[in-house]
């Protein structure tokens, strides 16, 4: 299954961080946006551009490092046709530096449709004789609130592929609890959630989040052999010490986001852009070593 791929990643490595590439246009060094602009004018198609630029820059300078990227697809529709573009040709850079690649879009549909999002992302897209990978991630993100008829379609080309999914359970985000922390039936929604994605076999995983760590550590109590993915940690506050629980006890089973704490580390130390990604990559990995390393056998329980 397709979280092998992923655990023999982060166990070559010796780092369970994956790197989210979610660009903002003042995440990126004014030079490298400016050089775009003096070709292409003031366009999507040139910012488009120097976002691919800023990508290959990091998967350049991370890949020996991490062993996953996670582009978030918002970024790149909001620069267009272009920036679709950009989407893509990063997963396909990624993936030539041996990087596993999880797109981050949530997708959540029923029917035709969810079988649309998934040949787009996991699957396969045929013209004719012709056999395309729109956008070639190995695992996607999806919303399970349809129920399982908008996960499903997901699953299928999961097992035909050999991909994976991570289903949103507890989220990172302020308001999660808002809906995801409702009893239903003696249990919160997450747990319920949880529960589903089991249930729907190994290419799913669940989204856990590190700004949550007594629902973390609940978790994985409760779900001893699912694959977490877990957001939450640096820029929105989750310390290595609130992700640990998540992980089994080997320390394995999860992989860590950090997102602008990477490409963004620029702004903080003055260092070139790639350079300064790679110094806190390399931070990040040396820190949750060392926690995991604390932490064999089971990590301390949260308080409640």
């Amino acid at each position: 299954m397709s979280f092998d791929i992923l655990s023999e990643k982060i166990s070559a490595k010796g780092n369970p961080t994956v790197a989210g590439l979610d660009p903002r246009l003042d995440h990126l060094p004014p030079g490298l946006l400016a050089a775009h602009i003096a070709q292409k004018g003031e366009t999507l198609e040139a910012a488009a551009a120097a976002v691919l630029e800023f990508n290959k820059g990091l998967v350049d300078a991370l890949h020996d490092v991490i062993p996953a990227v996670k582009p978030q697809s918002a970024f790149y529709e909001a620069l267009g046709p272009a920036g679709m573009v950009t989407l893509r040709e990063t997963m396909v850079y990624a993936t030539e530096h041996g990087l596993y690649v999880i797109a981050d879009a949530k997708r959540g549909d029923i029917g035709s449709t969810a079988e649309a999002y998934a040949e787009a992302f996991l699957g396969e897209t045929v013209i004719g004789g012709a056999v395309f990978r729109p956008f070639p991630a190995d695992c996607l993100t999806v919303n399970a609130y349809l129920g399982s008829d908008g996960v499903l379609p997901f699953v299928a080309q999961c097992e035909q592929y050999g991909r994976a999914v991570f289903v949103l359970a507890k989220t990172s985000n302020p308001s999660s609890g808002e809906f995801q922390d409702r009893d239903v039936e003696g249990m919160p929604l997450y747990r319920r959630i949880a529960e589903k994605a089991l249930q729907w076999g190994p290419h799913v995983g669940i989204v856990a989040g590190a700004t949550y760590p007594s629902q973390l550590a609940e978790m994985r109590a409760a779900f001893p052999d699912m694959f977490f993915l877990i957001p939450g940690y640096g820029a929105q506050g989750g310390s290595a010490a609130d992700l640990a629980p998540g992980f089994n006890a080997d320390g394995g089973g999860a992989v860590v986001n950090s997102s602008r704490a990477i490409t963004c580390a620029w702004k903080k130390t003055g260092l070139p852009y790639k350079d300064a990604a790679r110094a806190e990559a390399l931070r990040m990995r040396d820190e949750l070593r060392e926690v995991l390393r604390k932490c064999r056998g089971g990590c301390p329980q949260p308080p409640a």
